[in-house]
């Protein structure tokens, strides 16, 4: 048996061929189950993002040569399409590469816990398939129990490198406290979602969102009891906002200059901080000129993302320490299941002899014979059926000058020491 992950990434291949071998909620039951029937596959799951679709399978090589080539045809993909863009993993190098994913070692976002949530949803959907088995669930649970190590016993989470943390970093170097400031955000994105929950962790309890779909808006709103207001309103609120930070997929800006001066006197040159993570903007260039204005684009945040990369970068060789001793140990608990059927085998066998010894020594007693008589034949047919099979391949092997196996025997049987002279 053999685990493998293969897929694509966001490092790997672009967004159009990413989208071409997605999996939506709505297929993926269908997907796995298929998956599953596959000649020679005995588990899987399969993990779909925007940023990566990936496949985990325990699967029996003699069987299954070629698992990639599912991927091709499920989605209607001519046979090797998917070649200069996908990686393949086997055995230790698949549990590795779980792990990391597990660990956001693997992500866009170096150290995101996104993909952790995601890879849980994937084995729960692989679960619900019937797909999930021994070596899979155990891998899965493996997976989750090392991120969180890493996550206690590294910094990976203890700094943040998206543009949303940067600006909430800014935000309090600006203003300090952030407790009773209040802040609008424009749009209803990932990126803003990410900025209120910084927001949020950071004590700022005052939010307006605006957006031009007021339904998602009052989503965000419900979970962290935000204000929500149409896009179109935002001049009627500017002036008594401290924070503005918009990500919109707008072509137009949305505040222009005139807007943010009438604000700016209504507030009696209160400062402003102000922060434009869209591209196109949506902030007209001119704002930034303004007293009282501090304004910051996207390129403004680098060297905030930078600082913190390299702190997770350092921190993210440690993990990798971690993943290197947790994968081993993982191989270790496979290469001894193995042994566990073996001995499950040898057990079953003597049990099998004993239980015929046996019979035939209670039909003796039933029929009258001396029990004492019964019991020492019965022990003597025991030890000579366990020990005759081994007895016999071991002759052979000395004959066959096979000494690793009467090495085994001694060891097996703890014989060293109380062998007689010939």
């Amino acid at each position: 048996m053999t685990i493998i992950a293969y897929g694509i990434n966001h490092s790997t291949a672009p967004v159009d061929i990413r989208e071409k071998v997605s999996f939506g909620t709505e297929i993926m039951p269908n997907a796995l189950n298929e998956l599953k029937n596959q000649n020679g596959v005995y588990e899987a799951a399969i993990l779909s993002t925007c940023n990566r679709t990936e496949i985990y399978c325990n699967i029996d090589q003699s069987e299954n040569r070629n698992p990639i080539e599912w991927l091709h045809n499920f989605h209607g993909m001519k046979k090797g399409l998917l070649k200069p863009f996908l990686y393949k993993h086997p055995n230790e190098n698949a549990v590795r590469h779980v792990l990391r994913v597990a660990s956001g070692l693997d992500s866009m976002i170096l150290g995101e816990t996104q993909v952790l949530g995601q890879l849980k949803n994937a084995y729960q959907d692989a679960i619900s398939a019937g797909c999930i088995g021994h070596q899979l669930n155990r891998l899965f649970q493996h997976s989750f129990h090392v991120a969180k190590e890493i996550r206690s016993n590294t910094a990976i989470g203890d700094h943040p490198v998206s543009v949303a943390y940067a600006s909430v970093r800014l935000a309090q170097q600006i203003f300090g406290d952030l407790e009773n400031k209040t802040a609008l955000l424009i749009g209803a994105g990932e990126t803003i979602e990410l900025v209120i929950k910084h927001f949020h962790e950071s004590g700022l309890k005052r939010m307006i969102i605006a957006n031009r779909t007021i339904e998602r808006s009052q989503q965000l709103a419900k979970e962290y009891s935000l204000f929500t207001i149409h896009i179109g309103d935002i001049a009627k609120h500017l002036a008594e906002t401290d924070i503005v930070i918009s990500c919109t997929a707008s072509s137009l800006p949305i505040i222009g200059k005139g807007t943010v001066e009438n604000a700016i006197k209504d507030r009696r040159h209160k400062p402003i901080f102000m922060v434009d993570i869209a591209v196109p903007r949506d902030i007209e260039d001119g704002v930034g000129e303004l007293d009282d204005v501090y304004l910051y684009g996207v390129d403004d945040l680098k060297d905030i993302v930078q600082v913190n990369l390299k702190n997770r970068q350092y921190a993210a060789k440690q993990a990798e320490q971690i993943i290197d001793f947790q994968a081993h140990e993982f191989m270790n608990w496979v290469d001894s299941l193995e042994a566990v059927s073996t001995i499950r085998a040898l057990r079953g066998k003597a049990e099998r002899i004993q239980e015929e010894v046996l019979q035939k020594a209670l039909s003796k007693i039933k029929k009258g014979e001396i029990p004492e008589a019964i019991l020492i034949e019965a022990i003597h047919t025991l030890t000579n059926k366990l020990i005759h099979e081994p007895s016999f391949k071991l002759k052979n092997a000395n004959a066959k000058n096979r000494d690793e196996l009467l090495e085994a025997a001694e060891e097996l049987f703890s014989l060293k020491g109380n062998k007689t002279k010939k």
